[in-house]
């Protein structure tokens, strides 16, 4: 894939619905990578850019390290990268592929725990906020598609926890739309859902640590940065 206007990706793929297998038709493609900005610039006057958002296409590149302190933080969106199937992969380095390879030392059961359960409740939060179901047509689409994201979050963070793995593709696609549609007609339809979360996060041990390891990820920036030290390197 070619990137405009971004040098020194490092990892890119297809993320969202269509890594879930929850993509329609007419349904959006997103993407999301990491880049290296040149070291030189790291020290320079400007402030370097950290992220680069597009649509049309929907396109999200964050700069090494935002993207490490994101991961290390729990975030559902940016640990997709590094858990998909190698089919969705556009861009793959070396880096990215030692990124992959060490993609469990982001993980901690409080950050796993907080970030899924909390993206989650966002997500009810929203629906909530839009009452019985009795508006627009864009509207409910909207809302059955939050529905899904609060069902895979509690599924993924879920799984994420008990086993330090992460899949990906749903099991059971149409269960996820009928879900969003029975939450579209009626919000309340999501609280059982989210408390059973909440109460598994409870009752289910954790494999993962208690924090992450953070000199292994340090060491793969640093690598980053040295690969991308002389002024200009590319990729």
């Amino acid at each position: 894939m070619t990137v405009p206007n971004v040098v020194n990706v490092l990892l890119s793929g297809i993320v969202g619905s269509t890594a879930y297998g929850l993509a329609r038709e007419g349904s959006d493609v997103d993407r999301l990578g990491i880049f290296a900005t040149p070291t030189e610039q790291l020290h320079g006057l400007h402030r370097y850019t950290e992220s680069h958002v597009t649509t049309h296409p929907d396109r999200t590149l964050h700069e090494a390290a935002k993207w490490c302190r994101l991961a290390l933080g729990g975030n559902p969106t940016v640990m997709e990268l590094v858990w998909i199937p190698d089919e969705l992969y556009e861009v793959r380095t070396p880096l990215g592929d030692e990124l992959i390879g060490l993609r469990s030392a982001f993980l901690s059961a409080k950050k796993v725990r907080d970030a899924y359960l909390g993206y989650a409740t966002q997500q009810f939060r929203r629906l909530e906020a839009r009452g019985d179901g009795s508006f627009s047509a864009d509207t409910r689409k909207r809302t059955a598609k939050h529905a899904r994201h609060l069902k895979r979050l509690c599924h993924q963070g879920l799984e994420l926890y008990t086993t330090g793995r992460l899949t990906i593709r749903v099991e059971d696609p149409e269960a996820y739309h009928d879900f969003g549609e029975r939450v579209a007609a009626d919000s309340a339809a999501a609280r059982p859902l989210l408390a059973e979360c909440e109460a598994a996060f409870d009752e289910k041990h954790s494999v993962l640590p208690d924090r992450p390891d953070e000199a292994v990820v340090e060491t793969w920036l640093l690598g980053v940065r040295a690969r991308f030290y002389t002024r200009g390197s590319e990729q």
